[in-house]
Protein backbone atom coordinates (compact mmCIF):
# COMPACT_ATOMS: atom_id res chain seq x y z
CA UNK A 1 0.00 0.00 0.00
CA UNK A 2 2.73 2.48 0.93
CA UNK A 3 4.69 1.83 -2.26
CA UNK A 4 1.61 2.55 -4.38
CA UNK A 5 0.97 5.82 -2.57
CA UNK A 6 4.63 6.86 -2.96
CA UNK A 7 4.61 6.18 -6.70
CA UNK A 8 1.34 8.09 -7.09
CA UNK A 9 2.79 11.06 -5.20
CA UNK A 10 5.88 11.02 -7.43
CA UNK A 11 3.69 10.94 -10.55
CA UNK A 12 1.64 13.87 -9.28
CA UNK A 13 4.82 15.86 -8.55
CA UNK A 14 6.16 15.14 -12.05
CA UNK A 15 2.87 16.21 -13.64
CA UNK A 16 2.84 19.42 -11.58
CA UNK A 17 6.45 20.18 -12.52
CA UNK A 18 5.61 19.60 -16.18
CA UNK A 19 2.58 21.87 -16.04
CA UNK A 20 4.62 24.62 -14.37
CA UNK A 21 7.31 24.27 -17.04
CA UNK A 22 4.71 24.51 -19.81
CA UNK A 23 3.18 27.64 -18.27
CA UNK A 24 6.60 29.29 -17.89
CA UNK A 25 7.49 28.49 -21.50
CA UNK A 26 4.11 29.77 -22.72
CA UNK A 27 4.65 33.03 -20.85
CA UNK A 28 8.17 33.39 -22.25
CA UNK A 29 6.95 32.80 -25.80
CA UNK A 30 4.10 35.27 -25.32
CA UNK A 31 6.61 37.92 -24.19
CA UNK A 32 8.76 37.18 -27.24
CA UNK A 33 5.74 37.53 -29.52
CA UNK A 34 4.80 40.86 -27.95
CA UNK A 35 8.37 42.08 -28.32
CA UNK A 36 8.43 41.02 -31.95
CA UNK A 37 5.14 42.74 -32.75
CA UNK A 38 6.17 45.95 -31.00
CA UNK A 39 9.59 45.94 -32.70
CA UNK A 40 7.92 45.44 -36.08
CA UNK A 41 5.46 48.25 -35.40
CA UNK A 42 8.23 50.64 -34.35
CA UNK A 43 10.33 49.68 -37.38
CA UNK A 44 7.35 50.24 -39.72
CA UNK A 45 6.56 53.63 -38.18
CA UNK A 46 10.16 54.84 -38.36
CA UNK A 47 10.92 53.44 -41.81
Amino acid sequence: MKKQKETRNKKIKNIDAGRIFVKVMAGFLAILMLFGVSASLIYALIG
